[in-house]
């Protein structure tokens, strides 16, 4: 694989006087398993250049033609003779551009360490999502930076995988504490934007209450002049990368206090690294460059005075930010690196996708809302669930949406479109000839259509499965499920039939919520930076998608209680409290980022029932809390799921789990590992089969007569 590197115009990839950019790939370049087949491509003055395979391009200057442009051209005579499988630009979304016209069919990475929206190129959503069709992978170094990126764009392209978050790096090293010197640091340019001028008036104050106590400043600007004074302050100009890095090492205290929105910011990343307890402001992506810091509630000189004077009186809060800075450090060139040459591989090495068989044992028409009108955001649903379950028990599988061909053909002579979905349902089976039909909530299918169908049509076996609950003020819901009752050969729902008291003769069957191998596939007990401590969500209805005015949710009063017996957790909370619900990748985005997950349904609990988020809590390898009255604790062991009896007792278990990891990955582990193996989509399809068609079959857990 040869890879080729455009740095921006006018980067220095010299040890002399690197940019960000420079230093970035100077670092990832060291540990990158494609390192002898990488060159570097800039332009620059410095004779004194980064030890790799470096190309410099002169470029002079003109009158009619800008030399960003020339530079490109320039590349581009290189890149003829190289040949590269792979182009990462850096910085310039522009030069996107000027190479496609001359090198077409290249697989370009761009790469993004402003924002976004203040660069050349990339400024009008026009031209982001036009970026987004041309080049393989964008790389942000920031969660901030892509948010900048994808603000405005078509929720098409948000979630693309093209768009990822790679952060810059730096070396870790064992760093001796007690070593450290009464030093405080301040490194980068010494303008207003970086907020020197709060820096050096605030430092004057501190070096003057702690006489001990020194100052060293790294950068310089010779666009601004600021200038401070005092016998303990160092100003020591710009000086070479490895000179700063050991001063961080002799630093107790470095201060990143930025009024930009700095997408990453280098400073507070690498002071991290070497066990300074470091100060940034809440600007742009600085927190996402630590794991441990003081984080300035506001940009000014009094409040930036607390908190070093509090670091300086207090040694072993200083401490306790040192060690936790040195010891949850992880953006590591390795770390970063890895992921960098992934992708690379990930585009050159295409894998192939996997084929499902074609043979077929039965044909099966599966007929529910597979939410075409949706656009994917409830692409997780159960009835795909369901679906793929068919499909990898290599079933010939016909689906059909009911909800989007009524959406589709609504009109003056047929007002809800239900005529049309009856007509072409009888067409698809005229057609279709199927084994089986599965209906999913299809309330518009009429029971003389099944009747026509049975009539014609006698060996086709027709089932349906029902989610929603049926109990208590959900009898609605019951008489949905009963009304072409006695049309089913087989009927599955997800409460316990024994509770809801249906007729005798008709054939009724539990099944749990489906996990899915191809939805729940986070394995989140084994991140080890999580964010909250619990999550939950909820909402009004998943194909309203947004929260309905006025409407009260128990549940609502349920999780504000929780919140108040235990307000040293963390929730991370939607569908309630004015937050939207969040769906699809979002949904999975946010519980990647907890502990735990409470698994809470509307009403009373009832025996066996729950909606789904079950199989996304437990499923993706949360910690997960269940009602112990939904008797799941049949099916699961303690060391399994947590089951609560009361709000005081969940509250108790929340605690508890909430400060012992171990214990909570270990159950998470073992929830996770049971739920995917013995209620996943492929079962519960065999189940309904076999059940359908009276077949006998392998015993199946919750399958308990």
């Amino acid at each position: 694989m040869k890879i080729s590197i455009l740095l921006p115009f006018k980067e220095n990839f010299s040890p002399e006087y690197p940019g960000a950019v420079s230093l970035f790939i100077n670092d990832i370049l060291k540990v990158s398993k494609f390192k002898k087949n990488t060159i570097v491509y800039g332009s620059t003055n410095f004779k004194k250049i980064f030890d790799h395979k470096y190309c410099n391009l002169k470029v002079g200057k003109y009158i009619f033609k800008s030399q960003n442009r020339k530079y490109v051209e320039e590349f581009i005579k290189k890149e003829i003779e190289v040949n590269s499988d792979i182009i990462e630009i850096h910085n310039r979304p522009i030069y996107i551009k000027y190479l496609e016209y001359a090198l077409t069919n290249k697989n370009y990475v761009l790469y993004f360490h402003n924002d976004p929206l203040e660069m050349n190129g990339s400024k009008l959503v026009e031209e982001r999502v036009e970026l987004i069709r041309k080049v393989k992978k964008i790389i942000f170094n920031s969660n901030w930076s892509k948010k900048r990126f994808i603000n405005g764009i078509d929720k098409f392209y948000q979630n693309s995988k093209k768009l990822i978050v790679i952060n810059q790096s730096a070396s870790k090293k064992k760093v001796n504490l007690k070593k450290k010197s009464k030093l405080i640091s301040f490194v980068g340019k010494l303008n207003k934007a970086k907020g020197y001028d709060i820096f050096g008036n605030v430092i004057i104050k501190i070096l003057n209450k702690y006489p001990n106590w020194k100052s060293n400043v790294y950068g310089d600007e010779p666009r601004e002049k600021l200038f401070f004074k005092h016998r303990n302050l160092n100003i020591k100009g710009f000086k070479e990368h490895d000179q700063v890095l050991k001063n961080f090492e002799r630093s107790s205290i470095t201060v990143a206090c930025s009024r930009w929105e700095e997408p990453f910011g280098r400073t507070s990343l690498e002071a991290s690294s070497r066990g300074c307890a470091v100060i940034i402001s809440n600007r742009g992506g600085l927190p996402e460059t630590v794991t441990n810091a003081v984080i300035l509630k506001k940009l000014n000189q009094q409040s930036l005075f607390n908190e070093i004077d509090k670091l300086i009186s207090n040694k072993s809060y200083r401490l306790s930010l040192q060690k936790n800075s040195l010891k949850n450090f992880y953006l590591t060139h390795e770390f970063v690196t890895k992921k960098i040459d992934e992708y690379r591989s990930e585009i050159i090495n295409k894998k192939k996708k996997i084929k499902i068989s074609n043979k077929s044992k039965i044909k099966i028409l599966h007929i529910t809302n597979f939410n075409e009108r949706h656009n994917g955001r409830l692409f997780y649903n159960t009835g795909r669930r369901i679906n793929n379950g068919f499909v990898r028990l290599k079933h010939s599988v016909l689906t059909l949406s009911d909800r989007d061909i009524v959406s589709y053909y609504r009109s003056v002579r047929d007002l809800d479109g239900s005529k049309t979905l009856n007509k072409k349902l009888l067409e698809v089976i005229s057609n279709y000839l199927p084994d089986l039909i599965v209906l999913g909530h299809a309330d518009l299918i009429k029971k003389d259509t099944l009747k026509i169908i049975k009539k014609n049509y006698p060996d086709i076996k027709i089932a349906q499965w029902f989610l929603d609950r049926m109990d208590g003020e959900w009898k609605n819901n019951k008489k949905r499920f009963l009304d072409k009752i006695d049309f089913m050969d087989c009927s599955f729902c997800t409460t316990s039939p024994d509770i809801l008291n249906f007729p005798k003769r008709n054939k009724v069957f539990y099944i749990p919520n489906p996990s899915d191998e191809s939805f729940e596939n986070l394995n989140i007990y084994k991140k080890k930076k999580l964010r909250n401590d619990v999550f939950f969500a909820m909402s009004h209805g998943v194909h309203r998608g947004i929260l309905k005015k006025g409407k009260f949710d128990k549940r609502e009063k349920f999780i504000d209680k929780l919140i108040k017996l235990i307000p040293d957790i963390k929730f991370d909370l939607y569908g309630l409290k004015n937050i939207q619900p969040i769906w699809a990748e979002n949904y999975k985005n946010a519980i990647s980022n907890s502990k735990m997950g409470i698994n809470l349904s509307q009403g009373k609990s009832t025996k066996y029932y729950s909606s789904d988020r079950i199989t996304q809590l437990v499923g993706n390898g949360l910690l997960t809390f269940i009602d112990k009255k939904t008797q799941l604790n049949k099916f699961f062991k303690n060391n399994e799921i947590i089951f609560y009896e009361s709000i005081r007792d969940l509250s108790k278990k929340i605690l508890k789990y909430a400060y012992n990891d171990k214990l909570r990955i270990r159950i998470a582990r073992n929830g996770q590992k049971k739920y995917l193996r013995y209620f996943n989509s492929l079962l519960v399809a065999e189940f309904i089969i076999n059940k359908t068609f009276n077949l006998k079959s392998k015993k199946f857990i919750w399958d308990k007569k």
